[in-house]
Parts: C-alpha cells; structure tokens; sequence
C-alpha cells in the first residue's frame, strides 16, 4: 500500500476545507443564512457531516472562517484595482462599486447586522479584520482632500457614513444581478457617495480640483 506523503495530506486537508467554505458561500447566495446547517453544508460539499465537524465546530464558526477568507481575497484584488487609477475620486468610485458588488454576492448581512448573527467574541474578530477595509478608504479620502478633489473634513467620520451607505445599498440588493436595472443602480450609489463626499464634477463628468 503506498504511503501518504504529509505534503499530500495537507492538499487534501486543504481541498476538503475549499471545498466546505464554496458550499457554504453558495448555499448563503441561493438560501441565505437562516435555518442553514451543518448538514447543508456537508451535503452540498458532498461530503460526510462528521468531516466537517473537523474542522468547523458550528454554522457560526463556518460563517466566521468564509467571511474572513472572501475579506482577505477582496482586499487582494480591490488593492490591485486602486493601484491602477491615481485620481483620488476615481478611486473612491471604484472602491464603492466594488464594496456594493461584493456584499451583494456574498448575501452576508452587511456591517452592524452581521453582530445579530455572530456572538460578540466573533464579530470583533471578523470587525478587527474589515477594519482594514476602512483603512483603505480613510486613505483615499485623505488623499482627495490634500489634493484638493475634496473638501477638508472628519475622515473617519466620512468613512463610517460612507461604508453606511454601502450596507444600506447592499441591503436593498443595489448589486445584485446583472442587469441593466441594476448596473443603473450601482451608478447612482457611486456618484452619490461622490458627491456626498464633496467631489465636482467638469461637463463631461470628470473630476475637477475644488477651487481655493
């Protein structure tokens, strides 16, 4: 009988958990997370309920490990995507479109409502980890203000009224589906966020400096 290298174990180990966390992704895309269990999941994943008890105590656990994992990659791939653009309100926008995007694909309850959900030992774990998300933007909306694209204010006041009105907007389902409905919507929720931050506008939509 061949021995199992540890290198192969740790794949397979590796493949089982993937494979649990894109179960439970997509049964809280099709389901949402009311009434979801354990055995949901495993049947999903089309694997034994026991295997994932090894590595995942309860739903809240699971639901802790998945939205820490899809922070993590959203965080790669948004940071990716800024680095592109160096107008500070084009990258606010892209910063908008995306949160709306992806907290309407994940159908996690945005923001405060995921503290109904999780106790409060998790949900400061999973707000330490967003907390870099606020970071982010708390960076762009300095640099629009010391650029002059937008007015001097309370940064991290601004940001906590912005990312408010992303969780509302997420809520309403503002990125869901790929309609034209919906792409319409996504619009509005980013210029308004724009302009509620204080960003102008040229005739031909373009970010202007604000004058001395």
């Amino acid at each position: 009988m061949p021995r199992i290298s540890a290198a192969s174990n740790a794949a397979q180990r590796a493949d089982t958990q993937h494979r649990i966390l894109t179960a439970f992704g997509e049964l809280l895309f099709t389901h949402g997370l009311p009434g979801l269990t354990m055995t949901d999941v495993a049947r999903h994943a089309r694997i034994g309920r026991t295997a994932v008890y090894n590595y995942y105590a309860d739903i809240e656990e699971l639901l802790i490990a998945y939205a820490l994992e899809e922070t993590e990659r959203f965080l790669l791939d948004l940071r990716a995507s800024l680095d592109s653009l160096a107008n500070p309100v084009e990258r606010l926008a892209l910063y908008v479109r995306a949160q709306v995007e992806d907290l309407s694909r994940r159908h996690l309850p945005p923001g405060p409502a995921m503290g109904a959900v999780l106790s409060p030992a998790s949900f400061a774990k999973l707000a330490d980890h967003v907390g870099e998300l606020s970071v982010l933007l708390q960076g762009i909306l300095r640099d629009g203000m010391s650029q002059r694209y937008l007015p001097e204010g309370d940064i991290s006041h601004l940001a906590q009224l912005i990312h408010g009105t992303l969780s509302s907007s997420a809520a309403r389902g503002d990125g869901a589906g790929q309609d034209a409905g919906a792409e319409a919507r996504i619009a509005r929720t980013v210029r308004f966020i724009q302009l509620g931050a204080g960003a102008r506008f040229d005739d031909a939509g373009r970010p202007v400096r604000l004058s001395a």
